[in-house]
């Protein structure tokens, strides 16, 4: 049939919620609400209910530990406005990418989305996709830890669920956030009110003297940076699908503005509500400090923890698949991926092409399982991005003034989380050297290997391999290229 008639067709179907015909490019859906959702939904996920004790264990005690929790939410809203300038600035999907490559050049956008799309995000979603499995099984071999085997196994169709639903359709994946969101926010909100009313109760010794024998340092302070701005990963998340943001000028700072420092207070009432039940030795000692809070105070109801931790988890991958399809959709519509994965499905109008791909790199990294701590190390590759991208908004300032900004913040604001960002991805490598952040490094700078040989040379042979599989997979799934951008 062709490309032409499979656009034709693509031209021709009405939309169901309006007269108008939908044309091949990615649809406004996303609203207010569901942009607060995508926010709130892929920050909560499994690391304020599992392991807050990382926060703890380099702050000691127990007022340090809540400034951090908060200085890390106040940090992640300042770099959230710099986003919602660049978001409104230049309104393509991608977050990080479309912002370096105007920025920067192809260079430094293209080594972006090659750490990313190759490690970063996919390593992630098959991390949350784990811990979902793990919560799952727990309750089918109690008294022993499932076998690997099965955890891997349903964690692939915790992959493949995700990816179905977000290739199917944009509504039926924001629908999914949103009801995942609101079972995570249920949970947050029993743990929150069961600490209100243990400290209403006279429970306050653990906060007596909280600053008492405070030990801090550069490298202590700065792991613990590291530790909760793990958790509060995602705050940058709407930038990816700004395309398909209603009314993105007006929404996207809102979304902003409600949903992240909605996730500040909700970390640190619950840090609060943990240190109401635990003492810090006690939650230093937990495997899993949700689970130990509602083993104390939910009992008999404590299974209600583990159940709603799995929603938080698996409401955080489908957050994580929704948003970092686009990037893979919007480096394959500049070239620097392969040509199909920007192509839009016909009859669902959504990058398909782009989220399986995703779906399916995410699926590998669940073969060796144990990727934490290669995650961890390529934390700071993400700050390193963050800062570059931030120092990119100072940077336009002075070369793009005859852009647009519908949003602007003060100039102080960027400036100050690029120095965060410098400090976050150079103190944890000053205070604790290691072989793993120089092989983070040099695998990102490895994407120069591609970037020549694929992308600026644009080798014959290589072209000739790609254009029959393109071919293939537009007859089989069909989907066309976008349509051409107008300025």
């Amino acid at each position: 049939m062709g490309e032409t008639s499979l656009r034709k067709r693509g031209e021709d179907e009405k939309s169901i919620q309006s007269n108008e015909p939908k044309t091949t490019s990615l649809q406004k859906e996303v609203g207010l609400v569901s942009g607060i959702c995508i926010i709130v939904g892929t920050i909560i996920g499994s690391g304020i209910f599992i392991s807050p004790k990382s926060v703890l264990s380099n702050t000691e005690t127990v007022g340090p530990c809540l400034i951090i929790w908060a200085a890390c939410g106040i940090l992640a809203t300042l770099g959230a406005l710099c986003f919602a300038e660049l978001g409104t600035m230049i309104t393509k999907s991608g977050g990080e990418y479309p912002y370096l490559m105007e920025a920067f050049g192809p260079i430094p956008a293209y080594l972006f989305s090659w750490t990313s799309l190759m490690v970063m995000k996919p390593s992630s979603f098959a991390i949350i996709c784990l811990s979902f499995s793990e919560y799952v099984c727990a309750p089918f071999y109690s008294g022993c830890k499932p076998p690997e085997t099965v955890i891997k196994c349903l964690a692939a169709a915790a992959i493949m669920l995700i990816t179905t639903v977000n290739a199917l359709s944009v509504r039926l994946g924001s629908y999914v956030q949103n009801f995942f969101t609101a079972a995570k926010l249920v949970i947050v909100a029993v743990i929150i009110i069961s600490g209100l009313v243990l400290l209403a109760q006279g429970n306050t010794k653990n906060f007596e003297n909280s600053f008492e024998g405070t030990k801090l340092s550069v490298g202590t302070v700065s792991l613990a940076f590291y530790n909760g701005l793990w958790a509060y990963d995602g705050w940058n998340q709407l930038n990816y699908i700004t395309e398909e943001l209603k009314e993105p000028f007006r929404n996207l700072p809102r979304a902003i503005v409600i949903g992240i420092p909605l996730v500040t207070v909700c970390y640190i009432l619950m840090n609060i509500a943990y240190f109401a039940v635990m003492s810090p030795t006690e939650l230093l000692q937990s495997q899993a400090v949700a689970v130990t809070f509602g083993d104390r105070v939910l009992y008999p109801a404590s299974w209600v923890v583990p159940l709603f931790v799995a929603f938080s988890t698996i409401g955080a991958a489908n957050g994580t698949c929704f948003t970092a399809g686009r990037l893979i959709y919007v480096a394959g519509r500049e070239g620097h991926m392969l040509k199909v994965l920007s192509y839009i499905s016909v009859r669902r109008l959504t990058p398909a092409p782009a989220i399986i791909f995703y779906g399916i790199i995410a699926t590998i990294y669940i073969i060796p399982g144990d990727i934490n701590s290669l995650v961890n190390y390529f934390s700071f590759a993400a700050w390193l991005f963050y800062g570059l991208t931030i120092l990119g908004l100072i940077v336009m300032r002075f070369t793009k003034k005859d852009l647009e900004r519908p949003i602007k913040v003060p100039i102080f604001i960027p400036i100050l989380v690029t120095l965060i960002s410098v400090f976050l991805v150079l103190a944890p490598i000053i205070s604790r050297p290691a072989w793993e952040y120089l092989y983070c490094v040099l695998f990102i700078l490895s994407g120069l290997i591609f970037y020549f040989l694929f992308v600026y040379y644009k080798f014959g042979w290589a072209q000739k391999i790609s254009k029959p599989v393109t071919m293939y997979l537009q007859m089989l799934m069909e989907v066309v290229p976008p349509e051409k951008e107008t300025e």
